[in-house]
């Protein structure tokens, strides 16, 4: 009985044996190759930059005031009307003035009577020196007069002393003003081309700034937040010389071409300052750039397919894409998307990305916001 058992026991267990044999290969199997989003490493010239937060200001403001008290009698301009150095802005009352320069002229015609008269009578030697020169005293001064009163009624008439764009009046015709700084502000006109781009450097950001100060000027491209107005190149014109207190800033500006009127004082804009050029930098897609825990790292795909991970040192970005200064060469093939559960080693299939955009030039939308 024992005996017969014995062989259907050995053809069960073999049986099983076979089948876990089976089982084994199979998860044993190669998964098939990913496919993943490739694309090469390019170059090209780049700026090195600091991006900043700041604001427009006038070239020049000045605020409008009389210079000869009297009554307003005309406006000759519409409130925020461009105006040229020159054009007319207000008249005040010239009757005062002018009665005040034809006294003048009058006691100038008379002095200058007499001083001849006395000049003559010199001649003959009749007169004493002295009244010669009274004459010719009094004649000066009633000339000097008639100049004084001639620029008092010069200043009747107020006009433009710079370019620019003018506010609001604050005096209407029929008003009275005072001559000099107690005088009531008439206009406020601002010159906004050029345009001043007030920023701060950070502290630990002035080694690398002054490494490129001394030089041509830096240039700084301005540009306001949503107005769709391609970004404007300017110049530095200022960097202080001390360290704000406090704040660890250092107060810089830029001069700004404005010619449209696009910028206007107070608004807040983005700035970058360009530092520098770097030539022939490697530039690959922000996309391929990971982060791991010893730092950056890009996936390159080897000629045969396979997986390599590079630790790389990631600069600025350009655009769509980020500088590589170390670890990458040009024309390498790296992965951009599909990074998910790679290794290196494994085999993967390729398909390639289109190339992004060149990066933008100092000066295009996309170089400039932060």
């Amino acid at each position: 009985m024992r005996t017969r058992l014995r062989f259907p026991l050995a053809l069960s267990l073999a049986t099983t044996l076979v089948a876990l044999a089976g089982c084994g290969k199979k998860e044993a199997a190669e998964p098939p190759p990913r496919t993943v989003a490739v694309t090469k490493v390019t170059s090209a010239d780049v700026p090195l930059y600091l991006d900043e937060i700041g604001t427009c200001a006038a070239s020049e403001s000045v605020q409008v005031q009389a210079q000869v008290s009297g009554q307003i009698t005309a406006r000759l301009f519409q409130d925020g009307a461009d105006v040229k150095k020159g054009d007319p802005l207000f008249t005040i009352d010239p009757k005062p003035s002018q009665a005040v320069l034809d006294a003048a002229k009058a006691d100038a015609a008379l002095a200058d009577a007499n001083l001849k008269r006395q000049e003559q009578l010199r001649t003959q030697g009749v007169t004493a020196t002295q009244d010669l020169d009274t004459a010719k005293a009094n004649a000066m001064r009633t000339s000097a007069a008639v100049s004084a009163a001639q620029v008092n009624l010069d200043y009747c008439s107020i006009r433009s002393p710079i370019n620019g764009r003018i506010g609001l009046r604050q005096v209407d015709v029929g008003n009275t003003v005072s001559a000099g700084s107690g005088g009531a502000v008439l206009v406020t006109i601002d010159n906004l081309d050029p345009i001043y781009t007030d920023f701060t450097i950070a502290e630990p950001d002035l080694p690398l700034v002054r490494q490129h100060l001394g030089g041509p000027a830096l240039k700084v491209m301005t540009e306001a937040e949503g107005d769709n107005v391609t970004p404007r190149e300017g110049e530095l014109y200022f960097i202080a010389n001390t360290v704000q207190s406090g704040a660890g800033t250092v107060q810089a500006r830029a001069s700004t071409p404005n010619p449209d009127r696009a910028l206007w004082p107070s608004q807040f804009v983005h700035v970058r300052l360009i530092l520098d050029t770097l030539k022939n930098a490697k530039l690959v897609p922000n996309e391929a750039v990971q982060i791991g825990q010893k730092g950056p790292y890009v996936f390159v795909v080897k000629p045969d397919s396979t997986l390599d991970l590079r630790q790389v040192k990631s600069g600025q970005r350009q655009g769509d894409r980020v500088v590589v200064s170390e670890g990458l060469k040009v024309g390498e093939t790296v992965v951009v998307r599909g990074q998910l559960q790679l290794a290196p080693g494994a085999k993967v299939v390729a398909q390639e990305e289109k190339q992004p955009n060149e990066p933008a030039a100092a000066g295009t939308k996309s170089n400039v916001s932060p």
